[in-house]
């Protein structure tokens, strides 16, 4: 007996809420350490340690449960790491030493990164052609869905201490547990399953990690690593810090700062509700191409006129047009787009694992650069802003839709347990 099918538009908001989680800890651990900061007398470079110490664990998170997902299957990881997320969150609650809260903190992106590529592979997989790109991108709503709610939260109970500092952990392991209990009810991809099964009836040996730095792979994957590695440093940065920049750069309140914030997200909405419509046809890129040059702008209006609320909030409506049409969306899509099922989530969670490595590694040493230059450091992000954006450019300008070898000729239906 067939069991009952599954929309697609269900899976992708079950699977899509990987991105929401994701944002979720970023940005509400981001708050959190700046609360945190006189309460547990934290230093400049304690603050860079501990964000850097979440933006490495989603780096090893993706790396390792993109390369799990292709192996053992996209269902088992992104359920796991549910588990782990609800863990760390509820370790977070305690208000822990320091040490113990770093812990807490890589647990946290291990779980989170681990589970974007899987859940993100799992929603393309399982979504009919024609509307692929669009439902991919439903994961970014969900993203910004997951700033959002930090925000609000931020700014309602950023001057409460101990209380406020819990109940934005606090809305991080319960979200974690609601989407574990839906993510019980959605099946194995079935492409996966297919291709599978086709590679253990051949004699032809599993795709490794290394098939996607080598030929007919590997163009798409460099430019799909290096446009997202350099916009992501700046939009980590924005993310993890933007609170902390605000507050001591522009003598702003958490709230008044978390409020400034907020203002972007209506433009990222319509902007990402506009570049869905078009995800799947042509138009797309042109979108990308304008997002591209207006998100350039951002960092340079704060290095430009300097950090004050007014300029920030400028910067910010101009990083959310960035984000909506040529950020970590098109990555999404064009790491779908341009590899085969076995090799899709290790693609992604390697281009995930880089992007992130490297922001860890810049975020341990942004607050001290802040301090020393914060003109010069805006600076440099515009560059590598403009060097992100022009290597995706270059490399898809021609052929906007990745690599037709890795598209799926036909759909099969959404199905629940049948195989």
């Amino acid at each position: 007996m067939m069991a009952r099918r599954i929309s697609p538009g269900y899976m992708a908001v079950v699977t899509g809420m990987a991105s929401y989680v994701d944002a979720a800890a970023i940005t509400g651990f981001a708050v959190a350490l700046t609360m945190l900061q006189p309460i547990l007398g934290l230093a400049p470079i304690d603050i860079g340690i501990a964000s850097g110490t979440l933006t490495l664990g989603i780096a090893a998170g993706a790396l390792i449960g993109g390369r799990l997902g292709d192996r053992w299957g996209r269902r088992p990881v992104f359920v796991a790491t549910m588990v782990g997320c609800v863990a760390a969150s509820t370790v977070m609650l305690l208000i822990p030493p320091f040490p113990v809260l770093l812990c807490a903190a890589a647990l946290l992106g291990i779980a989170t990164g681990a589970d974007l590529p899987v859940a993100l592979t799992t929603a393309s997989e399982m979504a009919p052609e024609r509307i692929r790109a669009r439902l991919i991108l439903v994961s970014n709503l969900l993203w910004v869905a997951g700033i959002v709610a930090n925000l609000l939260i931020s700014s309602a109970v950023g001057d409460l201490g101990v209380t406020g500092i819990r109940i934005i952990f606090g809305h991080i392991g319960l979200m974690s547990l609601l989407v574990l209990i839906a993510r019980l009810t959605i099946p194995e991809s079935w492409r996966w399953l297919a291709a599978s099964r086709t590679t253990a009836s051949s004699t032809a040996a599993r795709p490794g990690v290394r098939s996607i730095t080598r030929a007919p792979y590997a163009r798409h994957f460099w430019a799909i690593a290096g446009f997202y590695t350099l916009t992501n440093l700046v939009a980590n940065t924005n993310g993890q810090l933007g609170i902390y920049v605000m507050v001591n750069f522009a003598g702003a309140t958490v709230p008044e700062a978390a409020r400034v914030v907020l203002l972007g997200v209506p433009i990222v909405v319509v902007g990402l509700v506009i570049f869905m419509r078009f995800a799947d046809g042509p138009a797309r890129f042109r979108l990308f191409t304008a997002g591209a040059v207006v998100g350039v702008i951002a960092p340079l209006v704060l290095a430009v006129f300097g950090v004050t609320l007014t300029t920030y909030t400028i910067a910010t409506v101009c990083a959310a047009v960035g984000i909506a049409f040529a950020f970590e969306g098109m990555m999404k899509i064009w790491t779908q787009e341009s590899f085969p099922p076995l090799l899709r989530s290790t693609a992604q969670g390697s281009v995930i694992a880089l992007a992130r490595a490297t922001a860890a590694a810049f975020a341990i040493w942004t607050p001290v650069f802040l301090e020393y230059n914060i003109t010069a450091f805006y600076l440099f992000l515009a560059c590598l802003q403009f060097a992100g954006v022009a290597i995706a450019w270059l490399a898809f300008h021609r052929h906007p839709f990745g690599s037709s070898f890795a598209l799926e000729a036909t759909d099969a239906p959404v199905r629940d347990g049948a195989d």
